[in-house]
């Protein structure tokens, strides 16, 4: 897909990243092609799925989600699987859900009010799951770079 783009395409997939709500104006004022063109390529970019959609960043602690933790979570029963990512693609505060490598299966990025609210999650979520063997929690205690920008370029 990369191969299909062109650097008129990266610099507008970054300018996109840093701020969606340009203008179409601006934004072809940016790369320098008309207004008619960027559209085009803004659609184009959509059907190649290089833009799966739009979202506005929203601050966690406005929404006195303050509590973000990184759950690691393992089982040696290929079964539980099923059922581990039924109960986590569900779970509103699972942000992230990968499945990684070493001696973990899964690692999931958790927002919460407070640590009441993760022992809730823990307890109501993951302990519910059939198998599951055990857990690592850890917790943020601050996050220097939060950001969901990709490097768009050659």
């Amino acid at each position: 897909m990369s191969n299909d783009l062109d650097d008129t395409d990266l610099k507008l997939v970054g300018l996109l990243q840093k701020d969606g709500l340009q203008s179409m104006a601006e934004l072809s004022k940016a790369i320098g092609v008309a207004p008619s063109t960027l559209n085009d390529r803004v659609k184009r970019l959509g059907r190649l799925g290089v833009i799966t959609g739009t979202h506005a960043h929203v601050d966690p602690g406005a929404l006195g989600l303050d509590l973000l933790a990184f759950i690691f979570v393992g089982w040696t029963d290929t079964a539980v699987e099923a059922e581990f990512l039924a109960r986590v693609g569900a779970a509103p505060e699972v942000l992230e859900c990968h499945h990684v490598t070493g001696a973990w299966n899964y690692l999931l990025k958790v927002r919460v009010r407070s640590t009441r609210e993760l022992e809730e999650f823990l307890a109501t979520v993951l302990k519910q799951v059939q198998g599951l063997q055990r857990t690592e929690t850890m917790i943020a205690l601050s996050s220097p770079k939060d950001t969901g920008f990709l490097a768009a370029s050659r």
